[in-house]
């Protein structure tokens, strides 16, 4: 509820401190989930969907999607179009956190993920933080959501001190119990939500 804090008081800047010592600048770990819970799209389970598909099913169900990124997140831009020596590039979704004060670039893959998207991400993170960063920016961060990832395959395309690259499962639908439980087993899940084993 900051934002409607920072609008309705008339000493903004003390709710803007309270805000920096809250949500310490650069603590990315804290705002970004793994996995996201996409069920109020109705993907049907199992079935081959496109990119396109699940990116208008996100767009015509923003207000949720927005709630599941969690806090802080305003809506910027859909396939924001950018050009490099002629070249065309398309960032699937662009996001503002304004507790984090950066843009979040987020990149749409139904698909496993691959080192080749990881490095588009960092291309279009490069981007963002040469050419649209604002004065009082952090830097941008980006978010690959895909059906699935290697934890390995991430660990060795990404540096060590990497705090702008996100690969992020999405699931279509909650998990079942028994498929919640298989996921436990095997370790995929790094936070559980208290409210999935309820």
């Amino acid at each position: 509820m900051y934002y409607h804090r920072i609008l309705a008081s008339k000493d903004k800047q003390s709710v803007a401190a309270e805000i920096e010592t809250t949500v310490p600048k650069g603590d990315y770990e804290k705002i970004i989930k793994d996995p996201y819970v996409l069920e109020f799209l109705d993907l049907p389970p199992n079935d081959h969907y496109y990119e396109s598909d699940l990116e208008q099913a996100l767009i015509n169900h923003l207000q949720k999607f927005l709630l599941e990124l969690g806090r802080g997140f305003s809506f910027v831009a859909r396939q924001k179009h950018f050009n490099v020596d002629g070249r065309h590039f398309y960032i699937d979704l662009v996001f503002y956190n304004y507790i984090l004060k950066c843009f979040v670039l987020i990149d749409l893959k139904t698909e496993d993920l691959t080192h080749q998207d990881i490095g588009q991400m960092q291309m279009y993170v490069n981007y963002y933080t040469r050419e649209l960063m604002n004065e009082g920016d952090n830097p941008p961060i980006g978010i690959l959501l895909f059906a699935d990832k290697s934890e390995t395959l991430v660990r060795y395309t990404l540096p060590e001190d990497n705090h702008q690259i996100y690969a992020s499962k999405y699931l279509p639908y909650m998990p079942t119990e028994e498929e919640l439980r298989r996921e436990l087993n095997r370790g995929n899940f790094t936070k559980i939500d208290p409210a999935w084993v309820s």
